[in-house]
């Protein structure tokens, strides 16, 4: 059993009410438009790159049979593919598709709900699943830690 608790709402979760708050914001409050297309096609990219990123992540986790939510029990410490540059790239993937979505807009309001998200992402899962992680893998994870980063 974890020590930490399992959240009832998950980040995908939390991605599509980011991405909500995307689109209300730049539908309904639109603040200023810094560009225009083509250049917010490479929204797409972002977005591209974000799936990616969080899909091949996510795929790691299956093939090593460990835990894929938050606080599932984990077997394994993984530390290959995206995660030897980052310690949660399956969150950056999630940041770049907002990212991309905001860009594709070219409205600054769309980013806004960006940094609430890396907030929200940070405090309801990262934190914890940092304590989780050294409970469970002790040195490993500390070492781990220091060679990678939390984000980029």
């Amino acid at each position: 059993m974890s020590i930490e608790k399992k959240r009832k709402i998950n980040p995908p979760v939390y991605l599509l009410v980011g991405l909500l708050f995307v689109w209300l914001l730049q539908r309904y409050f639109p603040v200023y438009q810094y560009t225009h297309p083509p250049v917010t096609y490479l929204g797409i990219v972002l977005v591209l790159f974000g799936v990616t990123m969080a899909t091949i992540s996510a795929g790691l986790f299956i093939r090593a049979e460990t835990g894929l939510e938050p606080f599932d029990d984990a077997t394994v410490l993984l530390t290959s593919g995206f995660y030897r540059i980052s310690r949660n790239p399956m969150y950056i993937g999630m940041v770049l598709m907002l990212l991309g979505v905001a860009v594709l807009f070219g409205n600054v309001g769309a980013l806004f709900p960006i940094p609430i998200f890396c907030l929200a992402i940070r405090n309801c899962f990262i934190l914890g699943e940092e304590r989780f992680l050294e409970a469970a893998f002790g040195q490993q994870y500390l070492d781990y830690k220091l060679k990678v980063r939390r984000w980029i």
